[in-house]
This record gives structure tokens, C-alpha cells and sequence, in this order.
């Protein structure tokens, strides 16, 4: 998705002066930013966020190399998590996403995962602003919640990332909602119906590796991020 088809999907204000990165991309990975939408100052933007949450009492930003996930049913008691769960909820637009079916000996195929005709979606997640102690800087960063996949899915990992409807948005990103029960129910699998998956080439193992190419439809030769 481009950030025009992101802003008009979410009816969000001017993006944000840090995106600084080109979109679409084909080959996001932990560590490095992705376009989230958030609400603050009663107005839903676009940012640039991390993707590996930081939170702000750590004592190091490498903490994010292991938060990039976080479960939806634990991630409202979790030292980590539990702050953006109540305060900071952010929506992450895409259009698919890699995940890897395990194989014999060990051996893991990439598949890339979409709605059915390409239709964008948006992933929940938790965002979260932290000051480095050394100099000053502020890094804001994010996590994708998941949950258990649908039936469909379940054939490549027992996780697939939490996928909210249009009509969950707004309440969502809503900072001023902070019912834990009510945003809970929310983080569900989505329908199985409307998801289609394919083999896709091991290039994707390499983050510097990038372009539509890496979509092409490739061997399986044994199935991730969310787990």
C-alpha cells in the first residue's frame, strides 16, 4: 500500500515527517520502521514506528528485537505490554505477510499470506515512546498482537496477527477507551473464508532483499513472525 491508499483508508490527517521510507514495501522485518496508524491530540495520524516495542522503562532499545509479537490474551498483564494496552493502541496497514511452515529436518518454506483479491487490512497493535537514558532521544516503536489462527492459516503456524474490521477502528485507537474486557474480545481470528496462502522463494529470508518479485509464486521446497 502507498501512504495515499493508507490515509484515505483510515481517513487519517498529514503523515507524519519521520515516515521516511518509500511504500509499498515487500519485506518488512523486526528493527526496522513500519507505517502504523495512531490517535493523539484527537487526530488519527501516521507514523513511523519501530517495529520491536521498547518500553519506557527500559534500560536498552535491543529489547525490541523480541517484542515484535506480543499475545492478545496475556498482553494486558505483561510488564511489557500492559501500559500501550490500556493507553497506546495503533492499527498496522497491509495488504499480506510472510509466515514459515516448518519442514522436515528443521528445514522452514516461506509462504506469504493475504485476503482473498489483495484486500488491505489492518493488523492491532500496541505503540509506545521511549527516551534513551544515555542521550535524550526518543524512539517510538510497536508491536503486532496476535492471536490463535483460523482454520486456514492453521496449516502454516498455530498464530496468525490479530485482524480488526473497519468497524473496530475507532474504538481501538481510541486512548480514551481503556475497557480491558471490551478490547479483549476484540483480538480474535479472523475469517477463514477470505484467506489464501503460497509457497513463495527463501529470498525473503534476507531483509536487504526487496521488490514485488519476492511475491512470485515459487517451489515448496520443506511453515514465523507470528508466534
Amino acid at each position: 500500500m502507498d501512504l495515499e491508499a493508507i490515509a484515505s483508508m483510515f481517513g487519517a490527517g498529514p503523515v507524519a515527517s519521520n515516515l521516511g521510507f518509500g511504500l509499498p514495501r515487500y519485506n518488512l522485518a523486526p528493527g526496522q520502521d513500519i507505517p502504523a496508524v495512531l490517535q493523539r491530540d484527537n487526530r488519527t495520524e501516521i507514523l513511523g514506528l519501530r517495529w520491536g516495542l521498547v518500553p519506557a522503562w527500559a534500560d536498552d532499545a535491543k529489547i525490541g528485537f523480541s517484542t515484535f509479537n506480543a499475545r492478545s490474551e496475556t498482553a494486558h498483564e505483561k510488564p511489557t505490554f500492559k501500559d500501550a494496552f490500556r493507553h497506546r493502541r495503533c492499527l498496522i496497514p497491509a495488504t499480506g505477510f510472510y509466515e514459515w511452515k516448518k519442514g522436515p529436518a528443521d528445514s522452514k518454506q516461506p509462504y506469504a499470506a493475504s485476503r482473498k483479491f489483495g484486500q488491505p487490512f489492518a493488523m492491532a497493535g500496541l505503540w509506545e515512546t521511549w527516551k534513551n537514558p544515555t542521550n535524550g532521544d526518543r524512539l517510538e516503536s510497536c508491536t503486532v498482537l496476535t492471536c490463535p489462527a483460523n482454520t486456514r492459516l492453521r496449516a502454516l503456524h498455530e498464530r496468525m496477527p490479530v485482524i480488526l474490521p473497519p468497524v473496530d477502528w475507532t474504538m481501538w485507537l481510541d486512548p480514551r477507551v481503556e475497557g480491558e474486557v471490551a478490547l479483549r474480545s476484540m483480538c480474535k481470528p479472523d475469517d477463514s473464508r477470505v484467506w489464501s496462502f503460497y509457497p513463495v522463494s527463501t529470498r525473503v529470508n534476507r531483509v536487504k532483499n526487496e521488490g514485488l518479485g519476492l511475491l512470485d509464486e515459487a517451489m515448496d521446497e520443506s511453515g514465523g513472525l507470528f508466534g
